[in-house]
């Protein structure tokens, strides 16, 4: 995942871009209301109010922004950062307002139509609106990328859905103009429906986010790239990452080390570890935990390869590690990760274990089944 420049300010950017978002859609819904009511299009008014929508969502944006941008607190140590998914869920609940009140009055002049009455010069700024949502949209969208914000995301998503709300509304007037059938009504219900199913889909992604969501393969992956880059590691697993906002994360990992590091070794080790993963990640490891390896006899690498071809025989077994024989005790560990998408994976998990203690029947099994959290 690529890091923010220390010169970067992210915030700043935010706020900026929402603010040119709400001068534009103000001067839009003020033109696209004028000529709406004007020519007595339903479409056109309702898509000046939903101009009006999405700069109240670049105000919540940059409302969003400074919440999550406080210092960290003693109620609060981790910090605002995800006061941004509320403020994405909030503009959620506001498209999905205005999706639900277009609807309303679109059924209204389905019921009791009324002519339209378009003008040149109507077309022409409907036109023009289309043009400057479609440049706005992918503008606000792509900033929103660049510095992982939700709520530009989403706002530059919308303004790209209007520019074809608006090129649909400016069709409809056409063929009024050339054929004198009214579609006006009906798209103001289509449109409805597209501005409805488009907030939904927002609130489906923040709630998501909110729940706790994989972290991006690429980006677990090069962290444990980083924590296995040290020599005396033999493995990195169990990365757990908790989001904080964007770009705020703090986790812990499981590492494999050789049964003969002291404990201060390991000590050392483990704060380098962390050191570097920040330093390389942006990514606060609070917890790291070891599991210890075999090294003083071949035996239990024998006892490794049996266990892990009766593991990995296994369909759906996605991984096996932390093995550890201990002779003192006649215990076996090693933990194993069954594929979410399989409904018996405890079946899967009690077939390995009885057939690994059929293997090696004087020893007790320690088997834990890890989740498959991250990549």
């Amino acid at each position: 995942m690529a890091q923010l420049n220390k010169d970067y300010n992210r915030d700043a950017v935010i706020i900026r871009t929402s603010i040119i978002g709400i001068f534009a859609n103000i001067f839009l819904a003020a033109f696209k209301a004028m000529v709406g009511i004007m020519s007595n299009s339903i479409a056109i008014v309702l898509d000046a109010v939903n101009n009006l929508s999405d700069a109240m969502s670049s105000v919540i944006t940059i409302v969003g922004t400074k919440l999550a941008g406080k210092q960290p607190d003693k109620k609060h140590p981790m910090g605002y950062g995800r006061v941004e998914y509320i403020s994405a869920t909030i503009i959620a609940v506001i498209v999905l307002y205005a999706g639900v009140t277009s609807f309303t009055e679109s059924m209204k002049k389905i019921i009791h139509p009324e002519a339209a009455d378009y003008s040149t010069t109507a077309l022409i700024i409907v036109a023009a609106g289309v043009v400057v949502k479609i440049i706005l949209g992918r503008y606000v969208k792509s900033i929103g990328e660049k510095v992982k914000s939700d709520s530009l995301i989403a706002s530059g998503s919308d303004a790209t859905m209007d520019s074809i709300i608006s090129a649909s509304t400016l069709v409809a007037a056409v063929i009024y103009m050339f054929t004198g059938l009214s579609l006006e009504a009906w798209l103001g219900a289509v449109i409805s429906v597209i501005i409805i199913k488009a907030g939904f889909d927002i609130l489906k992604d923040t709630i998501s986010q909110i729940l706790g969501e994989r972290v991006e393969a690429s980006f677990s992956k090069a962290i444990k790239m980083t924590v296995a880059s040290f020599p005396e590691i033999q493995g990195a697993y169990d990365l757990i990452l908790h989001a904080y906002g964007p770009d705020t994360y703090m986790g812990s990992v499981h590492i494999e080390v050789p049964d003969t590091m002291n404990a201060v070794e390991i000590d050392r080790l483990m704060r380098d570890i962390q050191h570097k993963v920040y330093n390389e990640h942006k990514v606060i490891l609070e917890g790291i935990s070891i599991y210890s390896t075999n090294t003083k006899d071949d035996k239990t690498q024998a006892m490794l390869h049996k266990t892990r071809e009766i593991v990995m025989s296994r369909d759906h077994v996605l991984q096996m590690h932390g093995f550890y024989v201990d002779e003192a005790r006649k215990n076996i560990n090693f933990d194993v990760i069954i594929d979410f998408a399989i409904k018996n994976r405890e079946k899967i998990f009690e077939e390995i274990e009885n057939e690994v203690h059929k293997a090696f029947p004087e020893y007790t099994l320690e088997i834990t089944m890890d989740s498959d959290i991250s990549d």
